[in-house]
């Protein structure tokens, strides 16, 4: 992960405070669809999930990764594993497009991935149809972050890439590790926000995206550009995506969180690159076996 420092866009912290404050539909007086954040970096900080046979590689140490910024080695000073507490956002679909069953069982997805949730952790939740609501706002609250999810669900269009930016931007904090969880369909009919920037705002962040992929009959999967925003904003941020099919969801979230609190963060000070621009990480282990999941990348600068 990036961990940008110094002062964010003014015009998106006012566009999340109004997002905070409620529901909001963006509409053409706001500004902020051609901003993200304006930082500079001090440091960087790589999300990585470290498995050998698909089981968790333990005991990790800074000199055990090989990191590259931009084809120049790096040195990693820092490497932690389950002792930073978690921002965990998720971002549930409540439009017209999903079925009344199926909202019951994301609502008890909702629900297992709260319990999961230990001291210090945080949650919260934003729902999303025509307007994007933070229903529940970020908070070591779980019991507000569980009367939201049981609210009434209102019907409408959908704001997928409006809402996952509120995620992004609700998830980002210097002590605390972001997972931002976007359950849909992939479909976006109510936008404002363009996505193009609010990808370029996930290369900024430090938030690790998973999505969850729930099939729309009348939507077709294979080539359509709208599930492309999904695919491109786990890549980017080192998450991954999983279709939900008829699994069951509660499982899947679970998965998604799990596979989560596994991860190390890695942190180093980038030297003998530019402080400017998009940055391609490649992070490996050194002597042992594993395979690294990691963002491939970070965009620094203004």
């Amino acid at each position: 992960m990036m961990r940008p420092r110094g002062r964010r866009d003014a015009s998106l912290c006012a566009l999340v405070s109004l997002m905070v404050s409620g529901s909001m539909s963006v509409g053409p007086g706001v500004t902020a669809q051609n901003r993200t954040f304006s930082s500079r970096v001090e440091s960087v900080r790589i999300d990585a999930l470290v498995t050998n046979d698909g089981q968790p590689v333990l005991g990790l140490q800074p000199g055990d990764f090989e990191i590259t910024d931009n084809g120049v080695p790096q040195t990693a000073s820092l490497v932690t594993f389950e002792q930073i507490p978690l921002n965990v956002v998720l971002v549930l679909d409540m439009s017209g497009s999903l079925a009344g069953p199926r909202i019951v069982e994301l609502r008890k997805a909702g629900h297992a991935v709260v319990d999961a949730l230990q001291r210090r952790d945080k949650a919260a939740l934003v729902t999303f149809n025509g307007a994007v609501t933070v229903a529940a706002p970020l908070s070591e609250d779980a019991a507000g972050v569980r009367a939201a999810l049981d609210q009434p669900r209102q019907e409408g269009d959908t704001s997928l890439i409006d809402a996952s930016y509120a995620a992004i931007v609700t998830a980002e904090s210097d002590t605390a590790r972001g997972l931002v969880i976007v359950f849909s369909d992939g479909q976006d009919t109510g936008s404002f926000l363009l996505a193009d920037n609010v990808l370029a705002t996930a290369k900024r962040a430090d938030s690790v995206v998973y999505t969850v992929l729930e099939p729309a009959p009348s939507f077709p999967r294979a080539g359509s550009s709208q599930p492309r925003f999904l695919n491109d904003l786990a890549e980017f941020t080192g998450g991954r995506v999983l279709e939900s099919g008829n699994n069951n969801l509660g499982a899947t979230f679970l998965t998604i969180f799990n596979e989560f609190r596994q991860r190390y963060v890695v942190g180093y000070t980038p030297r003998g690159v530019s402080t400017n621009g998009w940055h391609r990480l490649e992070v490996k282990l050194k002597g042992k076996r594993g395979t690294v999941r990691a963002r491939p990348g970070y965009l620094a600068g203004a």
